[in-house]
């Protein structure tokens, strides 16, 4: 069996703005980065085995404080960044069906396999997470791991454990820096916790 402790990264301007994100670098905005902080704060003493992060930059800067706080280095992973949603990102669902009319019908009809021009589908992405999963778990078995990512990822973690089809809307709550608890065993993913985020509320 293998803990993992799962976080999605602070807030970010273009989460505010409800923009496609995807793999596009964007940065933590200044609230992103008290978010960082009070996570930090709030795992200080709770060190795990080891720290593993998105390589994308909004990630690893809501790992910073973590590393800093348990004295170890955040393990960069491409494998566990967010879904690519190609031409689509930058954009808001306004300007996509204004610029892309053809595609943002595609999208409403949430086919799995449907992907925009240079994006993953959600079957693809799908695919790349648990692939990445079973990595982990297959390294840390026995031990305690924490992973810094994304919404998205997150999202394919919750329907996996409740045997949900890829398609349709997000049905979990995934705030900015809250902790979500899982074991991998068996070949299984087991939620102990999720969207915990009590250290935002002070």
């Amino acid at each position: 069996m293998t803990e993992l402790l799962f976080v999605r990264h602070g807030l970010t301007d273009w989460n505010l703005e409800l923009r496609f994100q995807g793999q596009t670098d964007i940065p933590l905005n200044a609230a992103g980065l008290a978010q960082a902080r009070r996570l930090g704060a709030r795992l200080a003493a709770e060190p795990h085995d080891a720290l593993f992060s998105s390589d994308l930059t909004r990630a690893r800067q809501t790992a910073a404080p973590v590393a800093e706080a348990w004295n170890m280095p955040a393990v960069a992973l491409a494998g566990l960044r967010e879904q690519h949603f190609g031409i689509l990102e930058g954009l808001t669902a306004a300007t996509i069906q204004q610029r892309h009319p053809d595609l943002w019908a595609r999208w409403l009809e949430a086919d799995a396999d449907f992907a925009p021009p240079g994006a993953e589908s959600q079957r693809q992405f799908h695919a790349r997470v648990l692939d990445a999963v079973r990595e982990l778990a297959a390294l840390g078995a026995g031990r305690r791991l924490a992973v810094v990512t994304h919404g998205g990822v997150l999202d394919m973690l919750w329907r996996t454990a409740h045997g949900l089809p890829l398609t349709g809307l997000r049905e979990c709550a995934i705030p900015n820096t809250g902790l979500n608890r899982v074991r991998w065993a068996g070949g299984t993913l087991h939620i102990d916790q999720w969207g915990d985020a009590a250290h935002l509320e002070s």
